[in-house]
């Protein structure tokens, strides 16, 4: 552990970025595979098609919900246990442990619980309600994807834990684990069973399952944390400390609910005003589609988010020794590095969004459904590139310590911006509104992000061009 902490502050940066982002960005990647597997399975199966993509859509965001409950209890345990195990006060750590596990627990299945009571108007209010046939198939899909909240959840917990008990590999593979099971099991159940909408979610659950399983053998066999007896019984002070080091973590997550929430609802509601999209059998096609463009969103900031998470212990340390000219050649490295990210994904968008469409079964649909999914992939993500320098931003921001800027910031673009220009902007321009709130949003969030990334080199003793 010496040696190792001892090359974070000497070593190249660039060999510590590749070492520590690498992983970061192989588990965050695999763990968006989850969904968008399901979606290219679904929408490549000709009798579910876009009706089935647009149901994959509504129910996304509920499962994003169980994610930010998870991540918050993941995450401010592994928090709490690193705090602990560096203050050598290892009873702490394995009541947090026990105690996070206890949360998880009972979080998910109350949960679980309200999903299955109120599922109809669960998915009414993300705009499942576009078409008679999408609601059929968002109901089937998120009745069997409910079911598997308890499994989903505890893994998702258990993840940074495990990274926090020293075994980042298990961690990564636990979770590769089940999205491999996830990606074999889908067309199976969809092609060959013709399930539909059930198998794909039957195949997630499985795959989730086989992720909770590993989770548990991996908690009764910890290598530093081994909670035991009244571990496991709830205590007001450790459940507030470990949920407070977590709220970031969850915040980040939910905020992006309510983006998705207001975006699923006006392409409803404006798509119902469209010539074209609003005649029944088409109805489904902006949905679907921006569902699409967002899943490979999804995959672009899975990468971008692991360049920056994984760079959080270099940061660390190199603040900590008080080494901010590492830390400053750092933020230039990663800056540069988002940038370049969002300039390949720009080039994908904009160049090559049939390409990009056709894996999500464009060939089974007419032809309002590849024009609308051109103009989504080139209007939506035109800002990539500020979109990537805006998430390693907030990411870098954190690991610095100043998570009030981070939290803050994080939330200025997914709820004001966000969720605010998805509702303001298709009343002047309809559907096509929705399509420019996203690059508006970005656009604005780095003219904020900006202003911190000069008071950051200006913190850590320097300019940008002298980094």
């Amino acid at each position: 552990m010496e040696q190792s902490n001892h090359a974070l502050g000497t070593e190249r940066i660039g060999r510590l970025m590749g070492k520590y982002a690498i992983p970061c960005i192989i588990s965050l990647l695999v763990g968006a595979l989850y969904n968008i597997v399901d979606q290219i399975f679904i929408a490549n199966a000709s009798y579910l098609g876009s009706y089935g993509n647009a149901a994959n859509t509504v129910v996304f965001p509920l499962t994003v919900v169980a994610l930010s409950v998870a991540v918050m209890v993941g995450d401010g345990c592994c928090a709490f246990v690193s705090i602990s195990l560096g203050r050598n006060e290892l009873d702490a750590a394995r009541k947090s442990v026990g105690n996070a596990v206890v949360m998880t627990v009972a979080g998910s299945l109350l949960l679980t619980a309200v999903y299955l009571l109120f599922s109809d108007g669960i998915i009414a209010m993300f705009g499942g309600t576009v078409n008679a046939e999408t609601f059929h198939h968002a109901r089937e899909y998120f009745f069997y994807i409910t079911l598997g909240i308890p499994f989903y959840m505890f893994g998702q917990a258990m993840n940074p834990i495990i990274r926090a008990d020293g075994s980042p590999r298990f961690a990564m593979v636990s979770t590769l684990a089940g999205a491999v099971i996830n990606m074999i099991l889908d067309p199976i159940f969809i092609f060959t069973l013709r399930w539909g909408m059930m198998g794909a979610a039957v195949a997630t659950v499985i795959g989730q399952v086989a992720t909770a399983a590993l989770a548990v053998w991996y908690l009764l066999h910890m290598r530093l944390v081994k909670p035991a007896g009244a571990d496991w019984r709830l205590s007001l002070p450790v459940c507030r400390r470990t949920l407070a080091l977590g709220v970031t973590s969850f915040l980040s997550q939910i905020s992006l609910v309510a983006a998705m929430a207001a975006i699923n609802n006006m392409l409803r509601k404006y798509g119902a005003l469209d010539p074209i999209f609003g005649q029944e059998q088409y109805a489904q096609i902006p949905m679907a589609v921006v569902g699409i463009v967002m899943k490979f969103f999804q995959i672009v900031i899975s990468i971008v988010v692991g360049m920056a998470a994984g760079c959080i212990p270099v940061v660390g340390f190199n603040m900590g020794a008080g080494r901010k000219d590492r830390v400053r050649a750092l933020f230039t490295r990663l800056l540069l590095a988002e940038a370049a990210v969002g300039a390949v994904a720009l080039v994908l968008v904009e160049f090559f969004p049939r390409q990009l469409i056709a894996i999500f079964g464009a060939a089974n649909e007419s032809g309002y459904y590849t024009s609308f999914a051109v103009k989504a992939f080139r209007t939506y993500l035109c800002m990539m590139v500020f979109a990537c320098v805006n998430k390693a931003c907030f990411i870098f921001l954190q690991a610095m310590g100043r998570a009030a800027a981070s939290t803050a910031l994080s939330m200025i673009r997914e709820v004001v911006f966000g969720v605010g220009f998805a509702l303001l902007l298709p009343l002047f321009f309809g559907l096509d509104g929705v399509l420019y709130s996203m690059p508006l949003s970005d656009i604005l969030t780095f003219a904020v992000a900006a202003l911190l990334i000069g008071g950051t080199y200006r913190q850590l003793g320097s300019d940008p061009a002298a980094g």
